[in-house]
């Protein structure tokens, strides 16, 4: 039998990669949970900044429920597991796009915080949250795969190949919408990407 070269590799690391775990779960269901363990934490966060708290942890669990069951179909060529995840989580989303939408209109409605004074305060965190009533509008404006992409760049982390793997898209789509949605973040702006995605490149 071929290995996978994503699990070939892992012979040399001290601890297995994802796609080991889903491959050793298949006969050892328990190894599922150090996948959990290991990737929870940050995809709970990204669901609760599209969503917020209420909802995260039903969709968290759902996402790993759905990656559970639908575990023997994993390409275990692909070591890192994270855009598979990720993926789940954003259809999981996408069947909660009406509270995402609220939440973003909610957002936008919230005036933006007054610096309070010129001390140790954090300019990046100020300008932040003075930004975030306005990009929260702009990205209710967005079709749900332009908001996606987006988001999984800026908020996910995730390189353009991820996102295409994620979202199950050629990469030169996933190149061309992102252009198209940076465009209209930027004149939303006045030439600025507050996501910071045009400086994220595709690495």
């Amino acid at each position: 039998m071929t290995v996978p070269p994503a699990l070939a590799e892992e012979e040399h690391d001290s601890s297995p990669g994802d796609a080991s775990l889903i491959a050793e779960s298949l006969a050892d269901p328990e190894r599922f949970a150090l996948l959990f363990d290991r990737h929870a934490d940050d995809i709970h966060r990204y669901v609760s900044r599209r969503l917020g708290p209420d909802l995260a942890d039903d969709v968290v669990s759902d996402t790993f429920l759905t990656a559970f069951r639908k575990r023997a179909s994993y390409d275990l060529s692909r070591r890192d597991a994270r855009p598979w995840l990720y993926g789940i989580a954003s259809r999981l989303i996408r069947a909660n796009r009406r509270a995402e939408n609220r939440r973003n209109r909610l957002l936008a409605r919230t005036p933006a915080p007054e610096p309070e004074s010129f001390d140790e305060r954090s300019a990046a965190r100020v300008t932040s949250a003075q930004l975030q009533p306005r990009l929260a509008e702009v990205l209710t404006a967005l079709s749900a795969t332009d908001r996606d992409l987006l988001l999984l760049v800026a908020w996910a982390d995730l390189t353009y190949e991820e996102c295409a793997a994620a979202l199950g898209m050629p990469l030169g789509t996933v190149r061309s919408k992102l252009h198209r949605v940076r465009a209209k973040i930027r004149r939303a702006f006045g030439g600025v990407d507050p996501t910071g995605t045009s400086e994220k490149g595709t690495s």
